[in-house]
């Protein structure tokens, strides 16, 4: 009989955790509370580069088109732009090409189409 009571002990004791792994419920998902983004303090105002602020000089095929004035590298492409739009040199088809009036073809080195990109390269060789 002692062993009877063991073996009833044992499973008395087995079913009691067998409910319990049953009973345990599905781990519920967390929502994701996420905190609101820490606002940065507004930085202090870039301060633009000297080397571009600088006056220069512009040569006289550059003078014909921006001005005899000397001036910043960044009022010089300004001016430039300008007059590229206000004569509607920009390429209708690839905007990203110049084409050359006579006052520019002198400063691109007698080019008649020049990309933007070579276009500064261009413009700095005229700026003392």
């Amino acid at each position: 009989m002692a062993t009877a009571k063991k073996a009833a002990k044992k499973t008395a004791a087995k079913k009691p955790a067998a409910k319990k792994s049953a009973a345990k419920k599905p781990a519920a998902k967390k929502s994701a509370a996420k905190k609101p983004a820490a606002k940065k303090a507004p930085a202090a105002k870039r301060k633009p580069n000297e080397a571009f602020m600088k006056a220069m000089q512009p040569s006289s095929q550059l003078a014909a088109v921006v001005g005899n004035s000397p001036m910043p590298r960044t009022e010089v492409t300004k001016k430039i732009w300008d007059y590229i739009k206000k004569n509607k040199l920009q390429d209708g088809v690839n905007k990203r090409l110049i084409n050359a009036d006579d006052k520019l073809r002198a400063v691109f080195g007698g080019k008649n189409k020049v990309s933007m990109f070579e276009m500064t390269k261009l413009v700095s060789g005229h700026l003392k």
